[in-house]
């Protein structure tokens, strides 16, 4: 099974949809992926979420996971309509709340054969998973798409 994640800023804004519909397509088509995990804490996740769900009605064979960086018994989020479950990473269950989410989203970029990013402004947590992921396909364990396009891939 091949896994996309997503990693993008809060303030990614609706123009982006298309793009990102386009680019979760091309993911399904081109590259085969079947799987699609996100978070949920910012507009680039919803707008994520919002491209798999649309492309689900197209390839019903695609998942579309919520990552959760809090344990579900600390913080219960019931599976959003649309997706097909949740996502605790294992093994983070010690780590600190204020390092959960970079925690989520570092098991995650392990994990997963595709990433998606919109990083357009170089100080945030973003920036440093797509710093991490460009690290990773320089050796070939990872493929990197900036939907934002200015940062050097």
């Amino acid at each position: 099974m091949k896994t996309c994640f997503f990693i993008g800023h809060r303030e990614c804004g609706e123009r982006m949809l298309p793009v990102l519909a386009q680019e979760v397509e091309r993911h399904i088509t081109e590259h085969g992926v079947t799987e699609f995990v996100v978070g949920h804490y910012g507009g680039f996740d919803r707008l994520a979420a919002s491209a798999v769900r649309e492309a689900k009605k197209r390839h019903p064979e695609i998942t579309l996971t919520l990552l959760l960086p809090y344990h579900p018994h600390d913080q219960f989020i019931p599976v959003p309509e649309g997706f097909d479950g949740t996502f605790y990473p294992p093994g983070i269950e010690t780590v600190p709340k204020r390092a959960a989410i970079v925690r989520a989203n570092r098991y995650m970029l392990e994990h997963s054969s595709y990433l998606i990013a919109y990083v357009s402004h170089p100080s945030s947590g973003s920036r440093e998973v797509l710093e991490a992921a460009l690290r990773r396909q320089k050796h070939g364990l990872i493929h990197v798409t900036n939907l934002a396009g200015w940062y050097p891939i």
